[in-house]
């Protein structure tokens, strides 16, 4: 800022000589220029537009009564509203829903599928020695799992045959 507080000038004076040079301005860094008037307009122009008018009343759906007064009624006779039982009914299938675990033993199978298809794929790329300890070591485990799971169900079976048929051959069972 010039030690007065008025605006810099628009002319560069260069050191060596004393003549003004005239500075070009880039097409967006053109110093603004204000109207000679304010660019308002009348009251008559705005009023003749459509900001004073006002938008026509649209009425949205309205509730059905007869469907209201017979919830209330159910309300009224039960003690509990017919909402309330749904969303009950929808809360406790969900949770037999949640209960219902799937199945690990064909989830294993399917992720041991998908393994040897991967390495499938890496041999044909010519990576399959990079791959191949590594999917073969999970296949193993996936195995391992499977052999796990199926010894419990084979309890739990024999288990269950025993509760059943109590008087039978509990050495044929086991066999």
């Amino acid at each position: 800022c010039p030690p007065g507080g008025d605006a810099l000038p628009f002319q560069r004076f260069p050191p060596s000589s004393k003549q003004a040079v005239n500075v070009s301005y880039p097409a967006g860094c053109q110093p603004c220029r204000l109207p000679a008037r304010p660019l308002l307009r009348p009251a008559k122009v705005c009023q003749a537009g459509d900001a004073y008018t006002r938008e026509k009343f649209k009425p949205q759906p309205t509730r059905d009564l007869e469907k209201e007064k017979r919830r209330l009624q159910k309300i009224l006779a039960l003690g509990k509203d017919e909402v309330e039982d749904k969303v009950e009914q929808v809360l406790v299938r969900k949770k037999k829903e949640e209960i219902a675990e799937p199945d690990r033993f064909e989830e294993l199978i399917n992720e041991i599928q998908e393994r040897r298809e991967f390495l499938a794929e890496m041999e044909a790329l010519g990576q399959g020695k990079k791959y191949q300890r590594i999917v073969l070591t999970e296949i193993s485990e996936k195995l391992n799992e499977m052999e796990i799971i199926d010894k419990k169900r084979s309890e739990e079976m024999r288990n269950i045959m025993t509760k059943a048929f109590p008087a039978g051959n509990k050495s044929n069972l086991q066999d």
